[in-house]
């Protein structure tokens, strides 16, 4: 069977472009201009340069026009990375502490020496042992206010969490509020469940009530998702009256609110969490990754009684329960104070590199909290940031544009950079190399 006019016009470009003879970067016709070129119709030249979309070949970008993409650079579960290993990396953030494999070493000793070890080979109840879930929310009462233990549920990381809330909580189909730029992973679990994300304005990672509102009043929207306590990728803080009136507008559509607190540690004087606000419609998810460890893979669900049964099932279906062995090293460490005093190392750990990522970029724009070991740069009208990834990992850095980031059709330009896992001793010369970087961009 013949293919379709557009498939192989896509073909065509496809081919070009796999062979090089289109370089990435390079500047396709308008959707006229190549209809024209061809002699097809607008519509056509529509659908083919949709169709290179979807293959991961070309990008769009509003009001400046569709460019090839550098195939080196690949979207991988909803962040850029790079294939090749040795390169600095920049796109995940992964804080960590010399002292981290004493604590370790530390806390293993501590369960060998524990009574029933035998019971950490069992299985475990769906949302964590009993006496685990009661640290955990005694640990939270300062920041989050009272929680009854059984609506606690011990998930395998943050990222289990948003997986079991969308599997447990949502239909295929279902919309969900977001900023317009949120947390990649949150935007592949909404992939993977069918959700829809609709986009609302704000201002610096602080979302709009109003337009919250507006948006309520135009589509049948089911749950909001929100990081009010440094916000991924921008580091803000969103204030006390913004979250009191977006829980107004939540309550007034009934809508479920997500309030993903990944971050949310760093912050030494958070105002009041959203759960505390709503705790009978808030889901709060929280996890240790970034205060502790990434690889433990151990974080906790807080909702309504409503919500448990169905998010047990979802713990049920995914991994039926975290790791004994994981739960019990986490929970040894908030009692004994570990915690707190790894938390206390991260925001001074992430204070030190945004001041010398401040020093560096001097003069650039740049969004991000005081403690955190990612910032965000906005880049100068005209400047793009694939042709700056594209020029950094020559140079063995990788880093991620804004594309990850966001659920907008029109994507800022931009660069997000992670840095709370690279070595202190190596950050100047990476934050220069991302300068000269950014400048030359703008030069051309």
């Amino acid at each position: 069977m013949r293919k379709a006019r557009y498939i192989r016009l896509a073909d065509m470009l496809s081919t070009a472009i796999q062979d090089g003879k289109l370089a990435p970067g390079t500047k396709l016709p308008t959707h006229r201009a190549f209809a024209e070129q061809f002699n097809v119709a607008l519509a056509t030249a529509t659908r083919a340069y949709g169709e290179l979309e979807q293959r991961g070949l070309i990008v769009g970008e509003a009001g400046r026009g569709t460019y090839v993409r550098d195939l080196s650079l690949q979207v991988k579960l909803g962040v850029q990375q790079t294939e090749n290993d040795g390169l600095i990396d920049l796109v995940f953030n992964m804080p960590g502490d010399v002292a981290d494999a004493d604590m370790l070493r530390a806390g293993l000793r501590r369960l060998a020496r524990a009574g029933d070890l035998e019971a950490m080979l069992r299985y475990q109840p769906h949302g964590g042992r009993t006496h685990e879930r009661r640290i955990i929310a005694e640990s939270l009462k300062s920041t989050l206010g009272p929680i009854d233990p059984e609506c606690l549920l011990v998930t395998s990381g943050g990222q289990h969490g948003l997986a079991i809330i969308a599997f447990g909580l949502f239909r295929r189909g279902d919309v969900v509020a977001t900023d317009t730029l949120t947390y990649p992973g949150f935007k592949s679990v909404a992939a993977l469940q069918g959700l829809e994300l609709v986009p609302v304005e704000g201002r610096g990672g602080v979302m709009n009530p109003d337009d919250l509102e507006k948006q309520c009043r135009e589509r049948k929207i089911r749950a909001v998702y929100l990081m009010p306590t440094v916000h991924n990728p921008l580091g803000v803080v969103m204030d006390e009256t913004t979250r009191q009136r977006l829980i107004d507008v939540a309550s007034k559509h009934n809508l479920l609110v997500i309030e993903d607190a990944a971050y949310a540690f760093l912050e030494p004087n958070p105002p009041p969490s959203l759960i505390s606000l709503a705790p009978e419609r808030t889901v709060h998810i929280g996890g240790f990754s970034k205060s502790l460890a990434t690889g433990l893979r151990m974080g906790y669900l807080i909702a309504h009684a409503t919500h448990t049964d169905r998010l047990l099932e979802a713990i049920r279906a995914t991994t039926w329960n975290t790791p004994a062995l994981i739960s019990g090293l986490v929970t040894g460490w908030i009692e004994d104070g570990t915690l707190a005093s790894s938390e206390e190392n991260r925001r001074s750990d992430g204070a030190e590199r945004q001041q010398l990522c401040r020093t560096v970029l001097d003069g650039q724009s740049i969004l991000s909290h005081q403690n955190a070991g990612f910032a965000w740069l906005p880049l100068e009208k005209g400047v793009r940031a694939e042709p700056i990834v594209t020029r950094l990992k020559e140079r063995g850095i990788s880093a991620s544009g804004a594309e990850p980031f966001a659920t907008t059709i029109a994507v800022p330009q931009a660069l997000r950079l992670a840095f709370g896992g690279v070595p202190k001793g190596e950050l100047k010369g990476i934050f220069q190399a991302v300068r000269e970087a950014v400048e030359r961009a703008a030069l051309t």
